[in-house]
């Protein structure tokens, strides 16, 4: 065989390249299970869903839960202002089912929960964000005229390297800022607001810490219109102390309906004794009759 050997492999050359079966076949959509490739990663899929239970019947562990439950407290403004901890993520659904809204800034190599399956790390995540819900205060520029729409005051947030400063801004300018405290800022539901960042703005988790850092700190000043003498009310936990112990009384109440129901059994056990000995007593009575009429 003279001449050339044929050349298999360059830059006009296609190599032949089987595609596995998998790849062949119609995408699944997000969270098909099993193959890489399917899903948002490798192994299992990872679309998933976002780690939506399916709805049980909520049974409160806490006290603040028991009373939610029991429409006890009526907003989250009353926990909120005893300072009372939340450690049930139910009780902000109780209150913020639908309102709640959830966004992806960055998917990146750490994580905050673990697990098997990328599911449950999703739900279990979520359940950590709806615990750490801060609430926010909003205020005005110039003349408090309408709704509040922006920041109460020169507000500033940090994160590692990051520094976050939040200015109020007048009515109309809209938030001046970069695209992730922006999205932050619309969820907290301030229209109006300058920004200025300083420090590595290319990391982007730090960045979202620093802004929810500066907006959580809204709360922490206190401004000329919350000087007015307030009531200081019972906080629930004083309140309603024996709220639980209601309870017990129920427990009670059935078991005095257990006795009742004994009683009444035993009685018409007693009542129907009697009838049987009244029977054999008119038996007794009828056979004597018979008796002395056949001697007659």
């Amino acid at each position: 065989m003279g001449g050339r050997a044929q050349r298999t492999w360059g830059p006009r050359i296609r190599r032949p390249w089987r595609l596995p079966r998998r790849i062949l076949q119609p995408f699944e959509g997000p969270g098909s299970s099993g193959g890489r490739g399917c899903g948002r990663g490798r192994g299992r899929g990872r679309g998933a869903g976002r780690g939506k239970a399916e709805d049980k019947e909520w049974i409160p562990i806490t006290k603040l839960g028991r009373l939610v439950k029991d429409m006890k407290i009526k907003s989250l403004e009353e926990i909120y202002l005893f300072f009372l901890p939340i450690k049930e993520s139910e009780i902000i659904d109780f209150f913020l089912g639908a309102s709640l809204k959830d966004e992806v800034l960055k998917i990146t190599p750490s994580g905050v929960k673990c697990s098997k399956e990328v599911a449950t790390a999703i739900r279990g995540d979520i359940i950590l964000a709806k615990l750490s819900i801060v609430p926010v205060q909003r205020g005005y520029w110039g003349n408090k005229i309408g709704k509040p729409r922006t920041v109460l005051c020169k507000v500033t947030g940090r994160c590692g390297s990051m520094l976050v400063y939040f200015i109020p801004a007048p009515r109309g300018t809209g938030i001046v800022s970069a695209p992730v405290p922006k999205k932050l800022l619309m969820m907290a539901g301030i229209d109006d607001c300058y920004t200025s960042a300083r420090g590595c703005t290319a990391t982007l988790g730090n960045f979202a810490k620093a802004t929810f850092d500066a907006i959580s700190k809204t709360y922490s000043y206190l401004i000329p219109d919350l000087w007015k003498e307030t009531v200081f009310t019972k906080s629930p936990y004083q309140e309603f102390t024996e709220h639980p112990k209601k309870k017990k009384k129920k427990k009670r109440k059935r078991k005095r309906k257990r006795k009742r129901k004994r009683k009444r059994k035993r009685k018409r056990k007693k009542k129907k004794k009697k009838k049987k000995k009244k029977k054999k007593k008119k038996k007794k009575k009828k056979k004597k009759k018979k008796k002395k009429k056949d001697q007659a």
